[in-house]
């Protein structure tokens, strides 16, 4: 037993060493912005005004929603793997612990035997014949049956015990292999969000300057007429909820982040993915959300949109790939995209699925 103890506790110190390991930041990280290099030569090719510029604003969007709906993904590996850490670090302790009262029992059953063996040699009617005292005799018979019934009851104590240590390995094996997928399941979305990315900004690479500003002023533009076809349904007459307290704190702490850049995977403080931003946002407020905004969209209230009131969240497109916060008066403050900071927009300038309630 003194080998099972040495190697429970040292797989269990191993298990935590390991998942510290895995659970480290940054360690699934490449840099997900990488600069692009232009390349200066007059083959390199140019969209054209009109239509062609228009044709590659519409690329682009195609390709930032699939980069956000693969960090999505990501972030919800990642959310997965810390839980899971988490709990393969608790396991780890009650192994420990498991073992420890395993070898108090051990001990005390050994005690119990040895006792057992110097006094259990004769049978109880040589015992009565020797005994000058009947009745310590009978005192001792007392003793030995009640001894006897808590050695059986220790003996169901370490049987309990050794199950418990069992069955706690076989979570911690169980809770590793799942660590393991979810761990893989970051890689491959890492990788899914660094190729939309890479090839989007090769295309916007090969534009000159004057398209750029021009791609841009089309980026507006389409925001602006959704938002205008939003505003004209008539939706703002009917807003007229007022934000709760929690609902203020949140949006006071989403609006003071409005400039810091996007980045994938970023929960703050210096930059932000999109449920990065309303996630962290009502953490502040005292309310824990959901990381991603799939699970914003599954897990929280859902609420009309003529019911919507600041702090309440935005969710946008068929996939709930992307999320912002209602700030009032029509708009919603978000993280856009790759190459985008942290803005105000109108609410209804993207497609939007629906709307949830954070508050508690």
């Amino acid at each position: 037993m003194r080998t099972g103890k040495r190697g429970l506790t040292t797989a269990a110190i191993t298990v935590v060493c390991a998942v510290t390991v895995l659970a480290a930041p940054g360690t699934a990280f490449a840099d997900p912005n990488p600069t692009p290099s232009r390349a200066a030569t007059p083959s390199a090719p140019a969209a054209t005004p009109g239509k062609d510029l228009e044709a590659v604003r519409q690329k682009l969007d195609k390709l930032y929603r699939a980069a956000a709906a693969a960090t999505e993904e990501y972030n919800a590996a990642e959310e997965k793997a810390q839980k899971q850490s988490a709990e393969i670090v608790e396991l780890a302790k009650k192994i420990v612990k498991g073992q420890e009262k395993l070898d108090r029992l051990q001990e005390r059953a050994g005690a119990a035997a040895r006792s057992q063996y110097r006094t259990g040699g004769l049978p109880d009617e040589a015992k009565l014949v020797l005994s000058d005292d009947p009745g310590e005799f009978l005192d001792g018979t007392r003793r030995v049956l009640q001894g006897q019934r808590a050695t059986k009851g220790l003996i169901g104590e370490l049987t309990r015990t050794q199950q418990d240590l069992r069955a706690y390995a076989a979570d911690a094996d169980a809770q590793w292999k799942k660590l393991e997928a979810n761990r893989k399941a970051k890689a491959t979305a890492q990788k899914k969000v660094e190729k939309q990315i890479a090839a989007a900004e090769k295309l916007e690479s090969e534009l000159e300057k004057e398209e750029k500003e021009r791609l841009e002023r089309l980026e507006r533009e389409a925001a602006a007429e959704a938002q205008t076809a939003w505003l004209g349904s008539g939706i703002l007459k009917d807003l007229k909820g007022d934000a709760t307290e929690q609902g203020r704190k949140a949006v006071e702490y989403a609006t003071a982040q409005i400039g810091k850049p996007y980045q994938w995977g970023a929960e703050g403080p210096k930059a932000f993915d999109c449920s990065g931003l309303t996630s962290q946002a009502w953490a502040s407020a005292g309310r824990a959300l959901p990381r991603t905004s799939q699970a914003q969209w599954k897990q929280l209230r859902h609420v009309d949109v003529k019911d919507m009131r600041p702090g309440d969240l935005v969710i946008y497109f068929d996939d709930a790939s992307h999320v912002g916060m209602y700030v009032g008066d029509g708009k919603v403050v978000h993280a856009p995209r790759p190459g985008r900071s942290v803005t105000i927009a109108g609410a209804g300038s993207m497609p939007i699925l629906g709307v949830v309630r954070p508050d508690a």
